[in-house]
């Protein structure tokens, strides 16, 4: 029976010729990732033995360098459990990332395989033909013994991408053009393809893939092509995997098409991106306090130069702060190199360290009563970022840093004149 790309990596991983939406299958996993967050449950502490060693990996990064003695504690207890298990793959303080773009860039995200980890957004490696999703600290406890979780197979919505990506236009302007003009896709998984996709760069990839979770898909999935490959030869270099791409005939529960070449810089209003996204030219004046890049979705080596390019010359307003946090070690040693980094802080930027930081409102960046924030990071929900009176916007890098220099939200002009 012809298969969505969810329905064929599902049916691999349990065994099975084919699966149907609805159906619960048990799958064999292929990387399970812990962080840092999950060893504050002691029930970690009880695992006797691990089912396959070579298919895990520790990762800290929501919280590090540890800011409080209780942040400390988690550390020591992966370093711990990687030591009695011996897990190779961990990624201490150092050579630690945002989870999902360390598992991106080490090469433990193939085509074709099941990765699961506690944070909501490991779909993040749909981007690489993979059924990737964020599940409970029990369920990450179970496939750490057995290897093995189940699911139960969504209908897929398609998305046809036609046209062509314009400069300027991010893949969080794309997603939130989806979000705003669709909702929520609560239980259902997202595949994107169609001739528009050539135009779409991995790093626009993840960021949509990354964001699927804020309309509750369980998966977004991108098909293996030579984006794909490209991107795979150099991070996972000899790597065996097996591409799992649609039917042609698959079946779809809704197909929908998107022209890239009429998608606009988007911004998010306050409190969700479901139904609450609208372009900028849209949006009336706003001032801002704060403007955040980073995060698993936008702290990309590509997000950073589009940062660094926008504000190259010129000086953060007064007033703002521009806070930017690379997704990994990696990603902010590379942007060190290519002069980034420095152009941020001549700008009047403050780069941290890679972490989730600022993101879950944890620290870094946290707001203030009354502040408002506009960011490239994942979740703009009330309290997200910190104080619950604070207002959080969401859009694209570019838009974040052009606003970073006015102390407003940037129209839709300034952003496609400065980051083209």
């Amino acid at each position: 029976m012809p298969d969505t790309i969810i329905e064929r990596i599902l049916a691999r991983a349990a065994g099975l010729d084919t699966v149907q939406p609805g159906q619960i299958v048990t799958c064999d996993v292929d990387m399970t990732v812990v962080i840092d967050v999950q060893f504050a449950h002691d029930r970690l502490a009880d695992v006797r033995a691990l089912h396959d060693p070579d298919k895990v990996a520790v990762v800290l990064d929501h919280a590090v360098p540890a800011p409080t003695p209780r942040d400390a504690d988690h550390g020591a207890k992966a370093r711990a459990f990687v030591a009695k298990h011996g897990i190779d793959r961990f990624y201490d303080v150092g050579r630690h990332g945002i989870v999902h773009q360390v598992i991106a860039e080490q090469g433990l995200v193939l085509p074709g395989t099941v990765v699961c980890c506690t944070d909501s957004h490991t779909c993040a490696g749909g981007a690489l033909n993979s059924a990737a999703r964020g599940l409970g600290p029990l369920e990450i406890l179970q496939m750490l013994c057995t290897g093995q979780t189940w699911y139960r197979v969504p209908p897929t919505i398609r998305y046809e991408l036609t046209g062509t990506k314009p400069a300027h236009i991010n893949g969080k302007d794309i997603f939130l053009t989806i979000s705003g003009r669709y909702g929520d896709a609560t239980d259902h998984a997202l595949e994107f393809g169609g001739p528009g996709l050539a135009s779409v760069p991995m790093s626009d990839r993840r960021t949509i893939a990354t964001q699927g979770a804020e309309i509750g898909a369980d998966f977004t999935l991108f098909p293996c092509d030579a984006v794909t490959g490209e991107f795979l030869a150099e991070v996972a270099p000899g790597a065996a995997y097996t591409r799992s791409d649609p039917d042609p005939d698959a079946g779809y529960a809704v197909v929908r098409t998107l022209d890239l070449g009429t998608v606009e810089p988007m911004v998010a209003l306050p409190g969700t991106v479901i139904n609450n996204a609208v372009p900028l030219s849209g949006l009336d004046r706003t001032r801002i306090d704060q403007a955040f890049i980073g995060s698993c979705a936008n702290g990309q080596l590509a997000d950073l130069a589009v940062a660094a390019r926008v504000v190259e010359g010129r000086k953060v307003a007064p007033g703002v702060r521009l806070i930017v946090t690379p997704a990994s070690q990696q990603v902010y040693l590379e942007a060190v190199k290519r002069g980034y980094v420095a152009t941020l802080v001549e700008a009047g930027a403050v780069v941290t360290n890679s972490t989730c930081g600022a993101c879950f409102g944890y620290h870094m960046g946290v707001l203030a009563p009354g502040e408002v924030c506009v960011t490239s990071s994942t979740r703009n929900f009330r309290g997200r970022m910190g104080s619950t009176e604070a207002r959080v916007y969401m859009a694209s890098p570019a838009t974040v840093a052009a606003s970073a220099l006015t102390g407003y939200i940037a129209g839709s002009d300034q952003v496609a004149e400065v980051a083209a």
